[in-house]
């Protein structure tokens, strides 16, 4: 009993980085207000989710190698750290220039926290309740980026002042930074020696972490690609106004959320394989949804399907590879954050793909690809 409640305690800092670690997602309504106050053009508006996507790529590996000198729980600690200085930044001075380097903060901060996090829960939660505490972080993570939009708009309403929602996630940042501060974790799997580039990069040669990574590409470009798409088909095949057709995004967001939450007690007592399979069908099923259907109620439904098919992916694949290789947690976490670089390279690929076709179809295509891999990389996976 006494153990048990130990690991709660050391759980509850933890998941309220995971909590710190959704702020990152309300870049999407900063922009809109941000190009708003400004007065800016698109191309500088989407500036602002470049600055978090780059960061992915640049600093996931090198995040993984820090992690084997000085520890992940510290290595949380400095992502704590960056986030709250990007809250601070426009919390003090609000400005187009302040903005992106706020944001490029918040990048950086995400990318280290995300590769530092994962592992760190795994030196509380192993072998095959991983899964499940993983998917249970990125639902408290999801209810940070729900409530950011909603916060937002609220202060704009009552206030009229849309910024207050960084002092107040400025406040949650620093007490995460507090309460993990005075957490001590055991690290036993830490003591490894330091890795090179190379070594790191050598791991892709392992068939399990790279069909992980590949997994995780294809995750976070969908993910990023429907919420580009959806409203965009709701509006093309339906007419609808960009307000109207932004529901199509909620919907999204909320069975996402549902499906992290259902994913928290279905991993815990079932088989992961069974169910990476059954959200991959959930998401074929969405796609040719999405290709046929032109009523609003089923273009609903398609992306329910994708949203709470998608909401497991991440979670299982960083667990299987992470229990792969346990001797290299570090590296590993760094190569699969890397592939939250996907993000960034789907949507211009879908863009052209919609200009040639003339269509958003073209878009469907485009995630349907990356839909098609995890359907044929499920028959992989662990069980």
């Amino acid at each position: 009993m006494k153990e048990n409640k130990n690991i709660y305690l050391k759980l509850l800092p933890i998941m309220l980085s995971f909590f710190v670690m959704g702020f990152v997602d309300l870049v999407g309504i900063a922009t809109n207000y941000v190009k708003a106050d400004f007065d800016l053009t698109d191309t500088m508006a989407n500036l602002f989710p470049s600055m978090v996507f780059f960061w992915f790529l640049v600093f996931s590996v090198p995040t993984g190698m820090l992690m084997n000198k000085i520890g992940r729980r510290k290595t949380v600690l400095i992502s704590l750290v960056v986030t709250a200085l990007a809250l601070l930044v426009p919390t003090i001075h609000y400005s187009y220039t302040g903005m992106l380097v706020a944001f490029s903060l918040l990048g950086i901060g995400n990318t280290i926290m995300q590769v530092s996090l994962n592992p760190l829960l795994s030196n509380i939660v192993s072998g095959d309740k991983l899964a499940s505490s993983l998917t249970f972080g990125q639902f408290v993570k999801a209810i940070a980026s729900f409530i950011a939009p909603l916060i937002a708009g609220r202060a704009a309403l009552q206030f009229d002042n849309w910024m207050l929602l960084f002092p107040l996630f400025l406040v949650i940042a620093v007490l995460a930074i507090l309460a993990l501060g005075m957490t001590k974790i055991r690290e036993n799997d830490e003591k490894g020696g330091n890795s090179t580039f190379a070594q790191c990069f050598a791991l892709l040669g392992d068939k399990i972490v790279l069909l992980s990574f590949l997994g995780i590409f294809c995750h976070v470009g969908i993910d990023v690609g429907v919420n580009v798409t959806a409203p965009k088909i709701l509006i093309e095949r339906l007419g609808m106004t960009t307000e109207a057709a932004g529901v199509a995004t909620a919907i999204y967001f909320l069975f996402r959320t549902l499906g992290c939450f259902t994913g928290t007690f279905v991993l815990a007592r079932f088989s992961a394989k069974k169910f990476f399979i059954v959200s991959a069908v959930c998401m074929a099923l969405s796609m040719l949804g999405l290709f046929i259907f032109d009523s609003l109620m089923w273009i609903y439904v398609a992306i329910a399907l994708v949203g709470f098919g998608n909401s497991n992916i991440f979670p299982i694949l960083l667990s299987q590879a992470l229990l792969h290789r346990p001797d290299k947690k570090n590296e590993i976490s760094g190569l699969m954050m890397m592939g939250i670089f996907g993000g960034a390279v789907f949507p211009p690929v879908m863009g052209f793909a919609s200009d040639t076709m003339g269509s958003q179809i073209g878009a469907v295509i485009i995630i349907s690809i990356g839909v098609l891999y995890l359907l044929l990389v499920s028959g992989k996976i662990k069980k």
